[in-house]
């Protein structure tokens, strides 16, 4: 049963790792609704994960050597998303910044001090 429970484990684990290559292609090359499509798909693997019997996958130097690759290119899909979420946020000010129907009500003008 470990063995079943070691192999699945390990299976994830690589899937996680295919993933996260895809999510850092896909942040790169700016095409944002495959990359959410891919973290919801990630999420999936996660809690395949913690669905997982008792296992000693962890204990393993190949599961050392799959972190050791994850976690640099976790790093920088974080980077890169925060960097987008926050361009995004700039558009979106500057998009209101014009936007005058929101400042009138129904038409009427408001005089303002500039």
């Amino acid at each position: 049963m470990l063995d079943d429970a070691n192999k699945a484990a390990e299976a994830l684990w690589r899937r996680y790792l295919r993933m996260t290559e895809e999510l850092l292609k896909f942040i790169k090359s700016g095409d944002i609704d495959m990359f959410l499509n891919l973290v919801d798909q990630r999420v999936a693997i996660v809690e395949q994960m913690k669905e997982l019997p008792e296992h000693t996958f962890r204990n393993t130097q190949e599961f050392q050597d799959l972190v050791k690759v994850i976690k640099p290119m976790d790093m920088e899909i974080m980077y890169k998303a925060r960097t987008w979420l926050n361009k995004s946020r700039q558009k979106s000010s500057a998009v209101r910044a014009y936007d005058l129907t929101s400042s009138f009500g129904s038409g009427s003008i408001i005089n303002r001090k500039y």
